[in-house]
């Protein structure tokens, strides 16, 4: 057999082998090579060489095909060494496991299919990391679509994602046509829901009480000696988070013996801007408020640029809220008091309870996670 031009890839493999430095000298994959511990190897390879196969890699790492079968299936499973070794000659290879193969053994896809409401900011960003982080460490694969906070195009993925093979489902809150949730059950499809708590709630859940949160933030503005307080929120329709947070603000002014009725509500979507115009609004009365709660930190920081616009000093002149402690809440200026949400924690312990309920080692317990104040300089006590 007369040697071949060696391409890029038959380079890199030939880098790999000395690297491992095993000794052998046999036919392999329609090629034929001499593997010396001294740092030389020649590799002839004939023309139309095959796709690499599992027991190339095997061979290449110098381990057995159920080894490499773990590396790539429960990567946990397996020694950083050898899972190192194994990896190198996959890359080195070019070897792609037999998908069909794959799902007809495990009768899974390895697939999880996650809806957003929305990727036009950061809000989910860092809990999706997260989960997509802690389910390729368990090898599944993530696939995320954003509904627009429309139920009917979340509707329309989930029916998607179904029909396309996804072992399971994570979805953002509750509020949804109960036929979803009939369906998923109809299918089989294991489904966690997150960013919400509700422990009367029979649907899997890891998330937190955004009620509580609310009221915990909106208790720490009235216990400074506001009154004169008002509300952006996002849209309330469809959206049991937003609605959640307003139900908290409107328990502790009930508990202070305020009328919620009295305090003005501005909704609009979730965009630094329409927190400015919102602002802007909600200023331009005979009695300015003293203090701005708004939905999320996106809005908060939306407000804190329309009052720097207007010459407004915060929190000498008026106090700003947000809610959900993303990274944008402590670059501004002054840093956005908020709730914390464990965006990352939820993420990670979602992807983990998913799991377990795609492989049948749990129903779907529900976990709530604890949230805090973040206490920063948006917030103060009013001027007397």
């Amino acid at each position: 057999m007369s040697c071949a031009i060696l391409t890029q890839s038959v380079s890199a493999y030939i880098a790999v082998m000395q690297a491992l430095t095993f000794v052998c000298e046999a036919p392999y994959s329609g090629s034929e090579m001499q593997c010396m511990n001294v740092g030389t190897l020649e590799t002839r390879m004939i023309k139309n060489r095959s796709a690499p196969t599992l027991d190339d890699v095997a061979r290449a790492a110098g381990v057995s095909t159920a080894t490499v079968s773990r590396c790539l299936n429960a990567p946990d499973r397996v020694v950083e060494a050898t899972r190192t070794k194994v990896m190198t000659a996959v890359n080195a290879l070019g070897y792609t496991p037999n998908f069909g193969a794959r799902v007809m053994a495990a009768k899974r896809t390895f697939t999880i299919g996650a809806i957003i409401p929305t990727m036009d900011n950061a809000i989910f960003a860092r809990g999706i990391q997260a989960f997509q982080e802690a389910l390729h460490a368990k090898g599944y694969t993530l696939l995320v679509a954003s509904s627009s906070y429309d139920p009917q195009v979340e509707a329309d993925q989930i029916r998607a994602l179904v029909a396309r093979g996804a072992d399971g489902l994570f979805l953002i809150g509750y509020d949804r046509d109960p036929a979803i949730y009939s369906y998923l059950e109809q299918q089989s499809v294991p489904m966690l829901v997150s960013w919400v708590f509700d422990g009367a709630s029979t649907v899997p859940t890891v998330g937190f009480d955004n009620r509580k949160g609310m009221r915990v933030l909106a208790e720490k503005v009235l216990s400074l000696g506001h009154r004169r307080i008002a509300v952006i929120s996002g849209l309330l329709k469809g959206n049991d988070r937003t609605s959640q947070r307003v139900e908290g603000i409107k328990d502790a002014f009930r508990a202070n013996g305020i009328n919620p009725n009295d305090v003005p509500i501005i909704e609009t979507t979730y965009e630094v801007e329409n927190g400015e115009a919102a602002f802007r609004s909600l200023m331009a009365g005979r009695q300015p408020r003293t203090a701005v709660l708004c939905g999320n930190d996106v809005l908060g920081v939306g407000a804190l640029r329309a009052a720097r616009e207007l010459g407004l000093d915060v929190p000498g002149d008026v106090s700003i809220t947000g809610f959900d402690d993303i990274e944008l809440a402590r670059i501004v200026t002054p840093q956005l008091t908020t709730i914390h949400v464990p965006h990352r924690d939820m993420g990670r312990k979602a992807a983990e309870a998913l799991i377990e309920m795609v492989e049948k080692r749990s129903a779907g317990a529900s976990i709530e996670l604890p949230i805090s104040l973040e206490m920063r300089g948006s917030l103060a006590a009013p001027r007397s």
